[in-house]
């Protein structure tokens, strides 16, 4: 993710229908159109909607918000496996949606998430379970071992 993807911070307005940013304009959610990059896809953090912890970031394509919207249940877009999945479907540590809010770009999405178990395939309470320097300053809430046999 480049510095750009954060949003650019400028002032300038969003992009348009027409395309006016390069980007092309994607579905209208509640009247806001969502600037979907060349791979057709937006970053989605998740965010725990009681703690305000962060949780996890993932990429949504459009069919993974409509998802999203029509079961509340996250659903995001595995750049690496090119497929669409439900957060959970495997390990039962589903993220129900209680709000998704977009950024001032319109190329960002944050979902407002109740976790049930861990966001981290990891066994972690939360993906940024680590600093930076190597502390893990996170809690493991399960074992993946267990979960992904």
């Amino acid at each position: 993710m480049t510095d750009d993807d954060a949003g650019s911070g400028d002032g300038a307005d969003p992009p348009s229908a027409d395309g006016g940013s390069g980007d092309e304009a994607g579905p209208t959610v509640e009247g806001v159109e969502l600037a979907f990059d060349t791979q057709e896809s937006l970053p989605a953090v998740a965010q725990d909607v009681d703690s305000g912890e962060v949780v996890m970031l993932a990429y949504v394509t459009r069919e993974a918000v409509e998802r999203t919207r029509e079961t509340g249940l996250a659903h995001y877009y595995s750049r690496s496996r090119g497929e669409l999945w439900q957060k959970g479907e495997t390990s039962g540590h589903v993220q129900h949606v209680a709000e998704v809010r977009v950024d001032c770009d319109g190329d960002a999405l944050l979902y407002l998430v109740d976790q049930e178990g861990g966001a981290c395939h990891t066994g972690f309470e939360s993906c940024f379970y680590r600093a930076l320097d190597g502390e893990v300053v996170g809690e493991r809430v399960f074992d993946p071992d267990e979960v992904y046999e």
